[in-house]
C-alpha cells in the first residue's frame, strides 16, 4: 500500500492548479461582468461585480501555466508524482478541465450567495471556500475520469484537500487584501 502521506501531497499538488484558478482569476479580473449586470428573478444580481470573464478566463490559463510549471518541476525531479495526462494535449485537457471546474464552481458560489441575500464580497464562510474545490473534483470525475481515479480516488487525498482548502483560501485571501487586490480578507 503506498504511503498515505505521499498520496496526500501528491494529490495537493496535482490541485493546485484548482486551487490557484481562483486566487490568479483576481490578477486578471475586472473587465466583462459575467451576468452582463443583470439580476435574477429573484431581483439581485446573478453573481454581481466580482465575477468577470477576464478573470474567468485569465485565471484558467494563469492556472494552466501553473500546471505546466508543476510538470516542468516534475520532469526534473524524475517523474515522482503523476503526469497531468499523455503528452501536451493530454496535459491541457486535465488542467483545462479542473482549473474551469473550480472557476465554475466559484461562480456558483457566488450565484448562492446572492439567493440567500448576500452581497458581493460579503462573507459566507464555507461557501466561500469550498464550492470550486468540489466543483473541480465534480468536472475531473465527469470529463477526466481516468485522470481522477489513478490521481485522487484514495481515501486519503480528497478529504485532506477538502479539509486544508478553507485555511489556505482565507490566508490566500487575506494576502490579496494587504496587497490591495481583494477588497475583503475573505
Amino acid at each position: 500500500m503506498p504511503d498515505p502521506v505521499f498520496l496526500v501531497l501528491q494529490g495537493i499538488i496535482l490541485i493546485l492548479p484548482a486551487m490557484a484558478a481562483n486566487s490568479l482569476a483576481v490578477l486578471t479580473g475586472g473587465r466583462g461582468k459575467m451576468d452582463f449586470g443583470k439580476s435574477f428573478i429573484d431581483g439581485r444580481r446573478i453573481f454581481g461585480d466580482g465575477k468577470t470573464w477576464s478573470g474567468f478566463f485569465g485565471g484558467i490559463l494563469l492556472a494552466i501555466v501553473l500546471g505546466f510549471i508543476i510538470i516542468g518541476f516534475d520532469s526534473l525531479l524524475g517523474n515522482p508524482i503523476l503526469p497531468y495526462g499523455t503528452g501536451i494535449t493530454g496535459a491541457v485537457y486535465v488542467l483545462l478541465v479542473m482549473t474551469s471546474g473550480s472557476l465554475i464552481g466559484d461562480a456558483a458560489g457566488s450565484f448562492t450567495k446572492r439567493r440567500l441575500g448576500i452581497k458581493s464580497g460579503g462573507n459566507a464562510g464555507l461557501l466561500d471556500q469550498l464550492p470550486f474545490i468540489l466543483m473541480s473534483f465534480l468536472f475531473l470525475g465527469l470529463f477526466a475520469w481516468n485522470f481522477f481515479y489513478q490521481a485522487y480516488w484514495n481515501y486519503f487525498a480528497v478529504p485532506a484537500i477538502v479539509i486544508i482548502t478553507p485555511p489556505v483560501h482565507r490566508i490566500v485571501n487575506v494576502i490579496g487584501f494587504k496587497i490591495n487586490r481583494k477588497s475583503v480578507p475573505w
